[in-house]
């Protein structure tokens, strides 16, 4: 070791944020370590490096006691005194031992070292720098398919989407443009491991956001999304400005925006609705597209009845109920939703004659 190295640890400093100082105590730790593996395991020693020179010595430590039972850790007081007459019982006494040969051991440990400290460092310097991120979206390009993981590549790491987060029906192939959510950033001992999805309701959020300048701006509130990837999905924007319309800044000129996004979920179909601080008329909008004759709420229950006509009962509720299980989501509300004509029987059996009707169309 020479003063060069050094020059080289403080170049490493600035480029790779690691401090010399670090470096040099992991260098004294490896040393050791190889020190006692060669040399001598079973006595008690130490390395030190010059912080100016770079020259690195081993010394043995050896206890000062009265009756010496094993001199590879023991020395008599006054044989210590000898070496340095201030010397008490107890104190440690450090004799340089440093192996004529042990210069290209040193070598070979510093290198090992710097160059897993560095690998460390960058590790966590992309560790921070994704882990900061969750909950955002990541542009990236498959790179492989392995046991129905997809592995994208993102510049220095790489990211996994597993198949539990990937979107039916989407075939991925390599060098595959797509964007993902981040859902969660793991430090493993490999590195930091990034997990995405496809499926995720946040994917969606963050896509609006991203189109949309008015919600990136905060003019217009995303409240709520429901979402059953690949399929269908259904948002709820609020304006906070009553000459922005909020659906229409979704939708955008001539459905470019939104259309935009349905391009990059291969065809998923998107309901966009606007909220409304009134239950009854959410949970109405929510059923788009079927349009809704009336709704009885029930609040603390959290719980409302939409009465449809006859020919709308089917689109309201959906292939496979899906309209409806996606409309209680989104509103977070229990949704019995009743035909007219099974409305009447009802309303028969409970003894009125008509009920209230209101127009929930926008």
């Amino acid at each position: 070791m020479n003063t060069e190295f050094l020059e080289a640890l403080k170049d490493l400093e600035k480029e790779k944020g690691i401090t010399v100082e670090v470096l040099l105590e992991a260098i004294e730790a490896a040393l050791l370590s190889a020190y006692k593996r060669n040399f001598g395991s079973l006595q008690n020693a130490s390395v030190h490096i010059d912080r100016e020179t770079g020259d690195f010595k081993v010394y043995s430590q050896r206890v000062v006691v009265d009756n010496v039972d094993d001199s590879r850790l023991e020395i008599s007081l006054e044989e210590a005194r000898s070496v340095n007459p201030s010397y008490e019982l107890g104190d440690v006494v450090d004799t340089e031992v440093t192996p004529r040969n042990f210069g290209r051991i040193a070598a070979q440990t510093a290198k090992q070292v710097v160059v897993q400290r560095i690998r460390e460092a960058e590790r966590n310097i992309i560790y921070e720098e994704f882990a900061n991120r969750e909950g955002d979206i990541i542009n990236g390009v498959v790179q492989r398919v392995e046991q129905k993981n997809v592995y994208i590549e993102l510049g220095k790491t790489e990211a996994v989407l597993a198949p539990s987060e990937q979107m039916p029906g989407e075939n991925y192939h390599q060098g595959m443009r797509l964007k993902a959510y981040i859902i969660e950033v793991r430090k493993t001992t490999k590195g930091p491991q990034i997990m995405v999805s496809r499926t995720h309701p946040g994917l969606l959020k963050r896509l609006f956001e991203m189109e949309v300048p008015e919600l990136h701006e905060g003019v217009i509130e995303l409240k709520a999304v429901a979402r059953e990837a690949g399929y269908r999905s259904k948002i709820a924007v609020y304006s906070r400005d009553e000459n922005v319309d909020p659906v229409g800044a979704c939708v955008g000129p001539k459905g470019m925006r939104v259309q935009t996004i349905v391009n990059e979920l291969n065809g998923e179909k998107i309901d966009i609705i606007k909220w409304d601080p009134d239950p009854s008329k959410f949970v109405a909008a929510s059923l788009s597209p079927a349009k809704v004759v009336a709704v009885e709420v029930w609040e603390e229950e959290k719980v409302a009845r939409v009465i449809v006509p006859d020919y709308q009962l089917s689109l309201a509720i959906g292939k496979e109920g899906q309209n409806a299980r996606l409309a209680a989501k989104l509103t977070n509300w229990k949704i019995d939703i009743k035909s007219e004509s099974q409305m009447e029987e009802i309303y028969k059996q409970e003894g009125y004659t008509e009920y209230y009707q209101e127009d929930y169309a926008e």
